[in-house]
């Protein structure tokens, strides 16, 4: 397709119409930062969307000074230190928060001119992408893209249609990935919910009956034993040996890894995958980053591909004598990131042993607790485990449609935003459904088709 009729728009002209702002973020004091206000969000805080529940806290005797550095709906957010490149947009239901200095954000004036969506989604192209690396610096620290260089850029864009068109069936994608998103997300509350009624605050069926006693662990019920995490799981017991390496490895990176998800898997030949890939998963396996445990970079890793192997990086725990949904859930509480934090050491970064988590103390109830605790969990783990399927899917789909779509090399001229939006829909529907039925569990959510209507 000619892209006939699109215009290049430079960013000072536009901004100097009143079409477009670009800012940066607030410099707040450490002072300014406190236990309530709106979230402060930095580079960490955008990864596929905002993750803010872990952001510090702009109080609010500072929020008025951060004026238009405050989120607004329809701003592209942008990383532009540390990790550039990283995108979000902010939606109508986005909870209101800070932009740190670490974030740029494009703010669109005129939609009638440009389509806050539509350039969301071109920034994801080549050609804005392009213009990234070439001003992109590298300081003594980080990479670095200035917000004067930002405001020389340009942006390419076809008739305000077509924009919408673009934007319709790429967000068909985005909305469907963002509901599997909280779907996932509220699965793993509910069996969170289960472990500490029951685990933390010891209202376990017939609790009644059982006194709390003092334990190495603290107050705990009668007669349950306090354990060296060694004692019921294996760490790190299975690796590649040299001579057996196999033809194709499905690798994790520590970079593909936050908290509780893994965003991407690259399947390798062996002889080019890195040399510390030699940690094999298997199914109901957790794996733990031990480098930086406070950024919680961990994941359940069920039904993997036959060969999946994860760097040295990553601590990988093997449940044997408890059910991996227990063994997931302690090993991944607030206390049990404090410990590991508390015994990371390092000069370069800070890192724990795979003797550290041999060694550290799980409470251990009854097994036929377990076993209840087991049965009323592992199908809320497998329906997490289906949505992660589908949604990786969707989220591939999408990253093949959007460079076709944003470079105008997919003609969409002559469609309507609704109806592109709807064949969108159906196309991710099927696409979707090739990662196997999800059936709704109990009270979970909304059916499949319901989320179409």
């Amino acid at each position: 397709m000619t892209r006939t009729g699109w215009t290049r728009w430079e960013n000072a002209q536009l901004i100097a119409q009143g079409v477009l702002e670009i800012g940066d973020g607030y410099r707040a004091k450490n002072s300014e930062l406190g236990p309530a206000g709106l979230p402060f969000a930095r580079a960490g805080n955008i990864q596929n969307g905002f993750h803010l529940q872990d952001a510090d806290l702009l109080q609010p005797g500072s929020v008025h000074l951060a004026r238009e550095k405050i989120s607004r709906p329809g701003d592209i957010v942008l990383t532009s230190k540390g990790t550039v490149g990283r995108f979000a947009f902010v939606k109508q239901n986005t909870p209101k928060f800070v932009y740190s200095p670490q974030l740029c954000y494009w703010r669109i004036k005129r939609p009638s001119l440009i389509d806050p969506r539509y350039l969301f989604y071109w920034m994801q192209g080549k050609e804005f992408l392009t213009q990234v690396h070439q001003v992109k610096s590298q300081t003594t620290i980080a990479d670095y893209v200035s917000l004067g260089d930002q405001r020389r850029m340009y942006i390419l864009a076809p008739p305000l249609p077509i924009q919408r068109t673009i934007a319709g069936i790429l967000s068909a994608y985005d909305d469907l990935i963002d509901n599997n998103t909280r779907r996932i997300a509220n699965l793993e509350e509910r069996a969170r919910l289960l472990y500490d009624e029951w685990f933390v605050k010891f209202r376990f069926p017939g609790h009644e009956r059982v006194r709390l006693v003092e334990s190495a662990a603290g107050m705990a019920p009668e007669g349950w034993e306090v354990v060296k995490l060694g004692e019921i799981a294996g760490v790190n017991l299975k690796s590649i040996k040299s001579g057996s390496e196999p033809e194709e490895i499905c690798y994790v990176d520590i970079r593909s890894v936050s908290t509780g998800t893994i965003e991407k898997i690259d399947l390798l030949p062996f002889r080019t995958a890195p040399s510390r890939a030699r940690r094999l998963v298997k199914h109901g396996d957790i794996i733990w980053s031990t480098v930086r445990p406070n950024l919680k970079s961990y994941s359940l890793i069920l039904h993997p591909p036959e060969t999946m192997v994860v760097s040295t990086g990553f601590a990988v725990i093997s449940a044997l004598q408890v059910p991996f949904t227990y063994l997931y859930l302690a090993t991944t509480t607030d206390d049990f990131v404090i410990y590991l934090t508390n015994r990371a050491t390092g000069t370069a970064y800070l890192a724990v042993n795979p003797r550290d988590f041999q060694q550290a103390l799980i409470v251990l109830p009854p097994q036929e607790l377990l076993a209840a605790f087991d049965a009323q969990t592992v199908h809320l783990f497998e329906l997490r485990e289906s949505l992660y399927r589908r949604t990786a899917i969707l989220r591939q789909t999408r990253e093949r449609l959007l460079p076709g779509l944003v470079a105008g090399e997919i003609d969409v001229a002559g469609w309507r935003a609704g109806e592109a939006r709807e064949m969108a829909s159906v196309l991710a529907r099927h696409v979707a459904e090739a990662a196997g039925p999800v059936e709704p569990v109990g009270d979970e959510g909304m059916a499949w088709d319901s989320l179409w209507e």
